[in-house]
């Protein structure tokens, strides 16, 4: 069994200049980068997962209520969905990609090129642990880490590799996230 890194959403919609941007998100790119150059061999797998909106329905909205409502983001075909450039994305194995069609927060709801979820591939590749890095820290950084530990993965949130969008709704996120056995480490980036 292995361990795997999954780097959720690093996108040039959730950095500086995005639609729904999250203050430190680049910098946060530049220290995954920085963390998979000094760290990749400790990781069986590196992955990422992709917000990667067509027509999510109500999860856009003209006048967003930044619970359940959001501006238009991460648009397949915008430059706003890719990632940001200071991500290297060479380790990168595999993308996972959600929320075609509707909202999608955690990774765990993403699918491969070749429509395989997630937490599939990671049971396929022999995964039992995941270190979990990205933005944002209160919203799919938390999804994401609370379904890998419900999988039954050995679950760590690198703080320090996360942007988190507010105070307030990153400390509920890791209130939860302990609640639900995730290890944390280091201190979110807060900035907004």
């Amino acid at each position: 069994m292995g361990k795997a890194l999954i780097i959720v959403d690093v996108q040039n919609d959730f950095c500086e200049g995005g639609s729904l941007a999250v203050g430190g998100g680049a910098g946060v790119a530049t220290a995954i980068s920085e963390h998979v150059a000094a760290n990749g061999p400790s990781y069986r797998h590196i992955v990422a997962t992709r917000d990667f909106h067509l027509d999510p329905g109500t999860h856009f909205s003209e006048a967003p209520d930044y619970v359940d409502t959001w501006p238009p983001h991460c648009v397949i075909g915008t430059p706003g969905a890719d990632f940001h450039p200071n991500l290297t994305l060479a380790p990168i194995e595999v993308v996972f990609s959600k929320g075609r069609r509707a909202a999608a927060y955690s990774g765990f709801e993403g699918v491969s090129d070749l429509d395989v979820p997630l937490g599939e591939w990671l049971r396929e590749h022999g995964v039992d642990a995941v270190d979990v890095v990205g933005i944002a820290t209160d919203h799919c950084v938390r999804a994401t880490a609370v379904d890998a530990a419900r999988a039954g993965l050995d679950t760590t949130v690198l703080l320090d590799l996360t942007a988190g969008v507010a105070e307030e709704t990153t400390a509920r996120a890791l209130d939860e996230l302990k609640a639900e056995g995730v290890t944390l480490s280091g201190t979110p980036v807060l900035t907004g």
